[in-house]
């Protein structure tokens, strides 16, 4: 939102210049515009590497991470006495020894004075939306299931993330209950954490109240969730679309059918928080989404030629003060009308997004890939992984279907999710090499339509062989159940909706169903299946006997020594209102809106991650691990 402006003329609403480093750009970037920064008296946002010149009167606010480089840099702007005062504030705890080291060389460059304030601001991680967080650790997953690790960089990469972790904690002001599985990367951190949250004085006289849950889970106890095709509007933008820290970026065709068609490239930054459209159907089907998107532009279109017809269709209208009910109504709503437009331009941004996806659904037949893919993950193949294999076939194989990258999912979701024999997996992998490599497939990576692989593409295929090698390879060593199991399915609705949906799709003032309402509708069927991680959050939000709340750590960092849950089932335990849930090894959009799930009147669900990929993304960081 826009945070709770500083009253005129005090401190904060001063002229200011920011000056940050690349990661702290990055925590800013989604939660600031350049006109909220302006409205805070931030005239200049800087980045502390790049050349900059002097504003000696002016006060700098430096954010950045206590490095000692970053440090010499702003010794060396003191020095030169480049602005007016110096306002330090560090991402994370500044270290004893690199506080000591900074300064000497203040004191050595006799600048001690202009140095103002300095904080350590806990706020290492990046807030995509109110219940969506990232510590941007890049390749995260392979850098944690990679050979090539010490054990003293995994140490490291361990503490770096339980920094983050409470850095987030430090924000919410409330001490957690930690819960995670025993042993590996979850029970290393979470012990961190929980040491570092007590030894914290400030953090353990927070307020009381009703405390938070913090569920730390691993990537590799459920790989199908980052690598299936969703079917929800958030998800599918990232996962079909050029999508981070909420802005997505598409080309869209003009002239298409014509000699000469040109492409145009569209940037929008979307607000999933404050944007009413999409804070209420980012979570919902993606055929619903285009639905409500046709029915409400409808309405403000209605609404506003409403008022126009009434202030007798003029743009600007300067309202007459009559003193009749009739023109104090007219002066009401001739005032609600840049609202309206405002409303209407965001539709609109919205209609051209879901147009965008929507051709890229179309195009790659993607409702039949997560059809056969869900029907997969729910168990539905569970005596008969033959069946699987041959509708997996079938359309690996078809080149009039899907991409590269839609045939590699398939195939690596039919290794996970079923019970297939190594050889089988073989073969379905082969067959579509073969198709790909003789008939080329559907869509191409530079967006032509049909015929042989391009180099792009070409690429492509090697690292997702080399993906589907690492999952095999994962399943031999864990002699692995299939992760079908770990997934419970849950009553979608029926083809009633359905059809329904399909009649008003068609009829809509968007008009964007009209030509594939046949290829998206079913999409919207099939049974919502609980990802693992929202399963084991219900059982832990619940106290469910007999599941991962017997079995998971619990530590309470007002507590010394590890809880033993057998003994709390014979107290009663707060109920749980608030859950955090994080994943080690990398997110994706697809498990943060099945979580919501969970999600009630009573109880919000957040979700973080040590990093958000995309399925392309996380498909290739396994295919570096071959």
């Amino acid at each position: 939102g826009d945070f709770t402006l500083p009253p005129a003329g005090s401190a904060s609403s001063q002229w200011k210049i920011l000056i940050y480093d690349t990661a702290c750009r990055s925590i800013i970037s989604p939660l600031l515009s350049v006109s909220q920064l302006r409205k805070r008296g931030v005239t200049l946002h800087l980045l502390l590497s790049s050349d900059r010149e002097p504003i000696p009167d002016v006060p700098a606010v430096y954010f950045v991470r206590p490095t000692m480089e970053n440090l010499a840099i702003i010794a060396q702007d003191c020095a030169k006495g480049l602005y007016g005062r110096a306002h330090l504030n560090f991402v994370t705890k500044l270290d004893r020894s690199l506080m000591e080291e900074f300064a000497k060389l203040v004191v050595q460059s006799q600048s001690l004075e202009s140095i103002s304030t300095v904080h350590d601001q806990y706020l290492d991680y990046v807030c995509m939306e109110k219940s969506l967080f990232t510590l941007q650790k890049k390749d995260s997953y392979v850098l944690y299931n990679g050979s090539g690790a010490t054990d003293t960089e995994m140490e490291a990469a361990m503490t770096d993330i339980a920094y983050g972790l409470f850095s987030v904690i430090a924000t919410l002001g409330y001490v957690p209950i930690i819960r995670c599985p025993k042993g590996a990367a979850p029970e290393m951190v979470a012990r961190k954490l929980n040491k570092m949250i007590a030894e914290h004085p400030t953090l353990l006289r927070a307020k009381s109240g009703n405390r938070p849950l913090l569920v730390i889970l691993d990537r590799n106890s459920d790989l199908i969730t980052p690598i299936q095709h969703s079917s929800t509007y958030q998800a599918l933008i990232d996962d079909l679309l050029t999508h981070n820290a909420n802005r997505v970026e598409f080309d869209v065709t003009l002239d298409a059918d014509g000699k000469r068609p040109k492409k145009i490239p569209k940037k929008y930054d979307l607000d999933p928080d404050e944007d009413p459209f999409y804070a209420t159907h980012k979570f919902n089907p993606f055929p619903e989404a285009i639905e409500q998107n046709g029915v409400e532009l409808q309405e403000v279109t209605r609404r506003e030629q409403e008022i126009r017809s009434k202030a007798g269709d003029t743009t600007t209208i300067a309202p007459n003060p009559v003193a009749n009910s009739g023109a104090s109504e007219l002066a009401t709503a001739v005032d609600s009308l840049p609202a309206l437009l405002e409303r209407k331009k965001q539709l609109e941004v919205h209609t051209s997004i879901l147009q965008a996806v929507m051709n890229e659904v179309a195009s790659r037949d993607v409702p039949q890939f997560f059809e056969l893919e869900n029907s997969m993950a729910t168990g539905t193949f569970k005596n008969d992984p033959g069946k699987a294999k041959s509708q997996v076939m079938e359309l690996v194989t078809d080149p009039a279907k899907g991409s590269v990258e839609d045939k590699i999912r398939l195939v690596m979701v039919f290794a996970l999710a079923t019970t297939a024999k190594g050889t089988d997996i073989e073969e379905v992998a082969e067959g579509m090499k073969q198709a790909l490599e003789t008939r080329g497939s559907a869509i191409n990576s530079d967006g032509t339509q049909r015929g042989l692989l391009n180099k792009v593409d070409r690429a492509k295929l090697v690292s997702g062989l080399k993906a589907i090698e690492y999952i095999k390879r994962m399943r031999s060593m864990l002699s692995m159940m299939p992760m079908s199991e770990a997934v419970q399915g849950s009553d979608g609705s029926g083809s009633a909706m359905m059809s329904s949906f399909l009649k008003s799709a068609t009829n809509q003032a968007t008009g964007l169903l009209a030509k594939a309402s046949e290829k998206v509708g079913s999409m919207m069927l099939g049974k919502t299946n609980k990802a693992h991680a929202t399963r084991v959050v219900e059982n832990l939000c619940e106290m469910k006997p007999n599941t991962e709340d017997d079995d998971y750590l619990y530590l309470d960092p007002k507590v010394k020594g590890d809880v033993d849950v057998s003994a709390l089932r014979t107290m009663s335990r707060a109920p749980v209102r608030e859950v955090i849930t994080f994943m080690i090894g990398g997110g994706c959009y697809a498990e943060y809106q099945n979580l919501q799930m969970v999600a009630n009147e009573r109880r919000t669900v957040c979700y973080g991650s040590t990093e958000l990929v995309d399925p392309r993304k996380f498909v290739g960081q396994l295919g570096q691990l071959s």
